[in-house]
């Protein structure tokens, strides 16, 4: 059965109180074209995983301001007004988390690992609450693992079965999403026959790709 798909029929797989991760890292790889229909998605209650929560000039802005997520998993939210606005009304609402935290955390998610010790954070507000635990005289915090109901993630060049080709820095959340995620939807910069891309260029295999959106010529 053929995974190319539209944004909306892929998004259609988001419901209420869903946890979505999003790849991307500021404008690089982020997949704007899913984020765009996503603003019309009637899905509510939704937590957000994404680095950043993008700039005023994405989408992720567009897809807060209409209320979507009462939950944001991130790193930073410097750019995004209304993530700041949710941050000042109810601190709950946002986990910041400092960065390789966050990638691990995703990467366990997807490799069954269900936790891990870290020593970043320790001696912050990041520990509090935490279990910390003493290996070899130094101590480190308990991180849980973080899995999505839905990942929506770019790739510069996709074949037909889902193998996704990301160029350089666009790897960067992009590349360790798919797994971690129940149902996962690429958009496609560009979509070519299956055996096209060389297997030592593949990032991440269509064995983990739910879906495929072609972005347009013209978006």
């Amino acid at each position: 059965m053929s995974k190319i798909t539209t944004a909306a029929e892929a998004l259609s797989h988001i419901k209420d109180g869903d946890t979505v991760m999003v790849g991307g890292f500021l404008q690089g790889g982020s997949p704007e074209y899913i984020l765009d229909a996503m603003v019309e998605n009637t899905a509510r209650h939704l937590t957000i995983v994404n680095n950043d929560m993008g700039t005023p000039n994405t989408n992720m802005v567009r897809v807060l301001e209409n209320g979507r997520a009462d939950k944001l998993i991130c790193t930073y939210i410097g750019q995004n007004r209304t993530a700041q606005v949710m941050y000042n009304e109810n601190p709950e609402s946002i986990e910041l988390n400092p960065q390789g935290t966050l990638v691990e955390r995703i990467r366990c998610g997807g490799y069954g690992i269900p936790a891990f010790y870290t020593p970043t954070g320790i001696g912050t507000l990041i520990a509090e609450g935490k279990e910390i635990r003493e290996f070899d005289g130094k101590e480190y915090l308990l991180e849980p693992a973080l899995r999505g109901n839905v990942g929506i993630v770019r790739a510069s060049v996709v074949d037909e079965f889902g193998n996704c080709y990301m160029k350089g820095s666009t790897k960067n959340y992009n590349a360790i999403i798919p797994q971690a995620c129940d149902y996962c939807v690429v958009e496609a910069e560009e979509l070519v026959p299956i055996g096209s891309i060389d297997p030592e260029l593949i990032t991440v295999s269509g064995i983990f790709i739910d879906a495929i959106v072609v972005v347009p010529k013209e978006a």
